[in-house]
């Protein structure tokens, strides 16, 4: 009954919005170099007051990250005159104005500082060029946007054009789109470059799907083969995974660029996903992001079609409540990385070498002592930007790993229980795929469905399941599925195959990993940013801030600090620090002794390797090299072409 209740309520909106004359929306980024976007929105009104917002709770974000701080320029204009405005006392992303009598059409001009961009690319999220009709729900407000670019670049965005874009428009290119929502306009970036190629990807899979790339380097948007045959690989494993599809086509939206920073946000029909220049150049810079486009793209399912009652609200005003989190973000990190092994985006060793490393990241936060991980979700948008300082005792996002866990562990018992005839799968294909194809939707769901369609799987006692790992505070992280896979934690005296093989910077700014060994996090210039609780480290009394000016007699380096590390081992002698803290100085010993220390998946044998089987290929049409379908680790650069190098800086 709720699927045809939602149905037949995103029927009568769309019939609704037909209906209307919509908000006519045109997004410049031809200034673009200069860091700066504008919009000229015409929005239909009648005489009297009116209220006008922004985007403030950005779906996605989990947190009111609107962009109205960047605002440089905000003037509305009727017949010709401007019109004053005020902003609301309370509510700093809602504008009051008074409309005079005949005025049937507002024009308001926004200014906003550039977001992700460089003077190659633009990226535009639309809460940077939105202005709307405040206490409307957005999927009832009409709107048509258009979008002007620099001349010559090429523009990628899941939003269905209308009029054709001329790259070679010589003041720019403009193109014009089918009307939508707000809701949906929101939810459906635009990525621009001067360096710009569309990629079709999986052709035999209808809807269409497309990987769209800009870079600041032309040959770093042309991506090597192996990869566009994984990404394929990946559309055919979500068909096997969720037996659904809930968009009119796809568009993995990705730049390339050490400028235009990073990023990773889903939406309905495209994702928005951002690397450093050279991120998937070769299989050895690959293997750090292998992750990030199957995460986003799982959230077409999970988040976005499927999504918790609490985090959907009628407007972008409305708080958001997080307290699903652990399943929006959770199951879709669990997915984000097993489809990553099953399409050939990483192995299934570097798989479980991640695996290991996100388990003993969580097993050593101390913050778990005092917090559940639904505190964590529930407090997400207090906690998306929490600060190193003490990280590990605030926790900050961790119901993505503790929700990665949570589900393995769920998949695991599954087929336990089962014997191997039902899998988590079977549970998506229930959860994700009510109501088979559909274009883009959105179903809310709360706790109970979600034990009622497990219990759909295999009759069990998910509530308690649940409740256990979620709502209580637990000392330990959840190792049961990484067991019942056939597999246990351990330590070892060097760094895992994935880690060895990560490029320079990907381990931290010092290259030594010794949160596990001393109890330490350090940056760039030597400084503590965390200390693990009950390590040698906290005994020490070392504490975020102090900073190592030297070790053992020698001055503080990734080098020196492992030396130091390995010759106390089995010895009595402590290492001795010489630390600053602020203007003050002192020195400090580290009893420890106990040498290197790095977590990783160890086989148990005589146990069946459920975690190999999960993370095998679904689909008959996903083919693997070789030694991937192996499992064997073999982090070779199996590129199409040499390994790119990165561009030397721009010298004066």
């Amino acid at each position: 009954m709720l699927r045809k209740i939602v149905l037949f309520a995103a029927t009568l909106v769309t019939l609704q919005v037909a209906a209307q004359q919509p908000i006519r929306v045109t997004a410049d980024l031809t200034q673009v170099g200069r860091k700066i976007y504008s919009s000229e929105s015409d929005i239909p009104v009648k005489a009297g007051h009116l209220s006008l917002t922004m985007v403030k709770w950005i779906p996605g974000d989990h947190a009111p990250n609107g962009t109205v701080a960047d605002l440089l320029g905000l003037v509305f204009t009727a017949n010709g005159k401007t019109l004053p405005w005020r902003r609301d006392d309370v509510d700093m992303f809602e504008f009051h104005l008074d409309i005079p009598a005949g005025v049937t059409t507002l024009h308001a001009h926004i200014a906003m500082a550039a977001g992700r961009s460089s003077d190659k690319i633009a990226v535009l999220e639309w809460e940077r060029a939105l202005i709307y009709p405040a206490h409307i729900p957005v999927a009832k407000i009409a709107i048509q946007p258009t979008v002007i670019v620099p001349a010559g670049w090429g523009l990628g965005t899941a939003l269905t054009p209308v009029t054709a874009y001329d790259p070679n428009a010589k003041v720019g290119g403009a193109t014009e789109f089918a009307a939508t929502t707000v809701e949906q306009l929101e939810d459906s970036p635009v990525l621009t470059g001067e360096y710009f190629h569309e990629f079709p990807l999986a052709t035999d899979v209808t809807p269409k799907h497309y990987i769209d790339v800009v870079a600041d380097d032309p040959a770093d948007s042309d991506l090597r083969p192996a990869l566009l045959a994984q990404l394929s690989n990946l559309v055919h494993e979500t068909g096997e995974a969720y037996a659904s599809r809930h968009y009119n086509a796809y568009h993995f939206l990705l730049t390339l660029s050490d400028l235009a920073g990073g990023e990773g946000l889903e939406h309905g029909q495209s994702s928005d996903n951002g690397v450093g220049e050279l991120g998937f150049a070769d299989d050895r810079h690959q293997t750090q992001n292998a992750d990030l486009l199957s995460h986003e793209f799982t959230h077409s399912w999970n988040g976005k079609y499927r999504r918790p009652a609490t985090l959907y609200q009628p407007d972008f005003a409305t708080p958001m409540q997080g307290e699903l989190l652990w399943v929006y973000e959770g199951m879709t990190q669990y997915m984000g990385n097993v489809l990553a092994a099953r399409s050939g985006l990483e192995t299934q060793a570097t798989y479980r070498d991640k695996l290991a490393a996100s388990y003993a990241s969580l097993d050593t936060k101390g913050g778990r002592l005092w917090r559940s991980t639904n505190d964590t979700a529930i407090a997400s948008s207090i906690s998306r930007r929490p600060g190193p300082a003490w990280a590990s005792l605030k926790r900050g996002q961790d119901y993505y790993q503790e929700g990665e866990l949570l589900w393995l562990d769920a998949d695991t018992l599954i087929r336990k229980l089962t014997n191997g005839q039902k899998t988590l799968t079977d549970f998506q294909h229930i959860f994700l795929g009510k109501g088979g194809n559909t274009g883009p939707l959105i179903v809310p769901y709360d706790r109970a469905e979600l034990i009622a369609d497990l219990n759909q799987v295999v009759p069990y006692d998910w509530a308690t399941f649940l409740h256990t790992r979620i709502d209580e505070v637990n000392a330990h992280a959840d190792a049961a599925g990484i067991e019942q896979g056939g597999y246990k934690v351990v330590y070892l005296d060097h760094p895992s195959n994935s880690e060895r093989g990560a490029p320079a910077g990907a381990r931290g700014p010092m290259g030594a990993n010794v949160w596990y060994s001393l109890g330490l996090r350090l940056g760039a210039d030597n400084t503590i940013s965390d200390v693990r609780l009950d390590s040698a480290a906290d005994k020490a009394k070392l504490s975020p801030g102090d900073k190592l000016f030297a070790i053992n007699g020698r001055v503080a380096s990734s080098d020196t600090l492992r030396a130091a590390i390995k010759a106390a081992k089995g010895t009595t002698e402590p290492i001795h620090f010489i630390v600053q803290n602020e203007i003050y100085v002192r020195n400090v010993d580290v009893d420890y002794h106990d040498g290197e220390r790095y977590p990783t998946l160890q086989r148990v044998e005589g146990t069946p390797a459920l975690l190999d089987d999960i993370t095998k290929p679904l689909s008959s049409l996903t083919v693997l090299p070789k030694s991937e379908r192996r499992g064997d680790g073999d982090d070779s650069d199996s590129a199409d072409r040499p390994a790119r190098q990165r561009r030397p800086a721009a010298t004066n």
